[in-house]
């Protein structure tokens, strides 16, 4: 499996389509060579900022996606 360091750069925009988020962003993309002490997953580096601002985004997109749904489905309940 590769693996890869992720760096967003820049948060563009966020919106929702038929129970799909897309976050549009500035990222550089590099390949990393796994290491034995590291696990062998790809990980994703964010400014502060940006993890602050991608939350708020989120918090946004879900809140739509909620209005959508019925008022029984709301609670939270499955």
């Amino acid at each position: 499996m590769k693996t890869y360091d992720i760096e967003v750069q820049r948060l563009k925009s966020a919106r929702h389509d038929k129970g799909v988020i897309e976050l549009g962003t500035d990222l550089l993309v590099q390949p990393r060579t796994p290491r034995d002490e590291d696990d062998a997953g790809s990980r994703l580096r964010i400014p502060v900022e940006h993890a602050r601002t991608l939350l708020i985004l989120l918090k946004q997109q879900i809140a739509e996606l909620d209005k959508l749904q019925p008022r029984s489905r709301r609670s939270g309940r499955c």
